[in-house]
């Protein structure tokens, strides 16, 4: 059982659940030249906590280049309109045991 009172809330859908780490420039893309040139080391590990679905979600609707590239901001993945409906959608869902 998730003990609740110590858990800080999704960045996404704001449940109280167990979260994964959800690296804003994904770490497949880590090795990729031109992201190297552009990024420092600590910029592509930069990330937010998110809950599974949210994490699940965010990978099912973009490969991890447009990720890099498009949605590498919490403010960006929250704006989507796709992802968005996502994130409400999570937000009403109950935890899963």
């Amino acid at each position: 059982m998730v003990n609740h009172t110590t858990l800080p809330p999704c960045a996404c859908c704001g449940r109280v659940v167990a979260l994964t780490f959800h690296h804003l420039i994904p770490k497949k893309v880590h090795r990729r030249k031109g992201f190297r040139k552009r990024f420092s080391k600590d910029q592509l590990n930069v990330g937010v906590r998110i809950c599974r679905k949210c994490h699940k979600g965010v990978h099912t609707a973009y490969d991890e280049i447009t990720l890099a590239t498009r949605y590498n901001t919490l403010e960006k993945l929250l704006a989507d309109e796709t992802l968005s409906a996502h994130f409400r959608w999570v937000s009403k869902q109950r935890e899963s045991l």
